[in-house]
């Protein structure tokens, strides 16, 4: 029965954080090209990074294949599985375990491609794992520019349902299975010593650049402001400062063209165009 509610639990987290209920197991279209060879003028491969529960394809069907038409590499990986959704649901880990997959990733494409750094963008679990990697994993001096959406920094209320997520995880031998099947999901859930790492001294480190963008009508990551950096040297973007006709909740910035635009000018500020508001409304 306790195993019976956290796996409801975890599946509705996974439902809910990572897969837009667009996405499909859509073939990578021109990214994860392990022949591809960096262009003088985008010299940094970019690394995409998915939310939880997310994998190399659900997020990024959108997203990657932009990139890789503004002339980048592009890879992405599935990071963290664990028994409940093996490689077709990741980020269930310890963020601090998938914070090592993710610099073994990282380095795999600093050889195949030659380059000396790389760009890490992601969403979700994707901008909180990766900032712990920058921090404490070493990326910080193998990353340039670190661009999140549907940023989560400082966990989550889960709109309201935190309190009751944290009661079912403390339930007697609930813990214990909870760390094997989603450990990611109780270092998200407030205080924990995850967050309170990542927090000690500023999330960011110096080094890499470091972009953050959130919505207002964000209802996953709640507040929305768990996603602000605040901090020297961090840029922070509100869409709706940006677009006003922009009403993206969380999952839904996955295939945002706002976003999509803000990532190209976060990479590349001298060159990229300037983002254009487009209305754009799926509140999920």
């Amino acid at each position: 029965m306790r195993a019976r509610i956290l796996t409801t639990l975890v599946a509705a987290l996974t439902f809910t954080i990572a897969v837009p209920a667009v996405a499909s197991a859509a073939p990578s279209s021109g990214w994860n090209d392990w022949s591809c060879e960096p262009s003088a003028s985008h010299p940094e491969p970019v690394v995409l990074v998915h939310g939880l529960g997310g994998n190399a394809t659900t997020n990024w069907f959108h997203h990657a294949p932009k990139l890789k038409d503004a002339g980048y590499c592009v890879y992405s990986l599935t990071y963290g599985s664990t028994v409940l959704g093996g490689q077709l649901f990741g980020g269930l880990a310890s963020m601090r375990k998938s914070a090592v997959e993710l610099g073994a990733f990282v380095d795999r494409v600093r050889t195949s491609t030659g380059a000396d750094k790389v760009d890490i963008v992601g969403h979700s679990e994707g901008t909180t794992m990766p900032a712990y990697y920058l921090k404490f994993e070493g990326g910080a001096e193998k990353v340039k520019h670190f661009v999140g959406f549907g940023s989560n920094f400082k966990g989550t209320s889960l709109n309201g349902f935190s309190e009751l997520a944290k009661a079912v995880l403390s339930l007697p031998g609930i813990d214990l299975l909870a760390d094997g099947v989603c450990g990611a999901c109780r270092e998200y859930l407030a205080p924990s010593a995850f967050l309170d790492d990542l927090a000690r001294g500023g999330v960011s480190v110096p080094g890499p650049m470091y972009t953050s963008i959130v919505s207002r009508h964000d209802r996953v990551v709640t507040p929305y402001t768990s996603g602000v950096l605040d901090e020297p040297g961090t840029t922070d973007i509100v869409l709706q400062d940006r677009c006003g006709a922009d009403v993206s909740g969380h999952l839904s910035q996955a295939i945002d063209p706002n976003v999509t635009s803000l990532i190209l000018k976060a990479l590349d500020p001298e060159g990229a165009p300037a983002p254009k508001c487009v209305p754009f409304f799926a509140p999920l």
